[in-house]
């Protein structure tokens, strides 16, 4: 009967301890997780988040909707939902806003590409959607492929490229 007693008030000092320290942790993470800062949705993450509704479109060239996406038109319609008003064509896009360096490419920039062999003029354009040290990601319309997001690391888009702009 001792013995029972004396395991009793083991396991209730044991429980008991255990209990204090689950609030204790649980007040650290709650004090923690309300310092956590979030950052205000820029109008580049806005055209972003609008241009990847269109993933998995199927390419069309002039088109400019679900029922079909050319690259230029991915762009056009992405920057007009957030009432940004930019030229309909690759040809005309690729002399808007400003020229940038690659090292110095945000999220919201074009990237210009001439994807004819022997050829530097522009014909495809994408926005870039993710960037990191040695990691550039763009969203664009392919005509193998519809609109999907690529690397600029890959060896095809990045011997194709030709230039970067800024218009935001």
């Amino acid at each position: 009967m001792r013995s029972l007693l004396l395991i009793l008030l083991v396991v209730i000092s044991f429980i008991s301890c255990k209990s204090s320290k689950s609030v204790n942790e649980k007040q650290k993470h709650k004090n923690h997780t309300s310092k956590v800062e979030v950052k205000p949705h820029s109008r580049a993450d806005s055209i972003i988040d609008f241009a990847k509704g269109f993933e998995g479109v199927r390419y069309k060239y002039g088109g400019t909707t679900k029922k079909g996406m050319d690259c230029s038109g991915l762009i056009h319609t992405a920057f007009k939902s957030k009432r940004v008003e930019l030229p309909r064509t690759t040809k005309d896009l690729s002399v808007a806003g400003d020229w940038i360096d690659l090292k110095d490419v945000k999220k919201g920039d074009l990237l210009f590409f001439a994807t004819k062999k022997n050829s530097r003029k522009v014909n495809h354009v994408g926005i870039v959607i993710d960037v990191r040290v040695g990691y550039i990601e763009f969203i664009h319309a392919t005509t193998s492929q519809g609109v999907i997001t690529s690397l600029l690391s890959e060896r095809y888009w990045y011997f194709a490229f030709v230039q970067a702009r800024r218009v935001l």
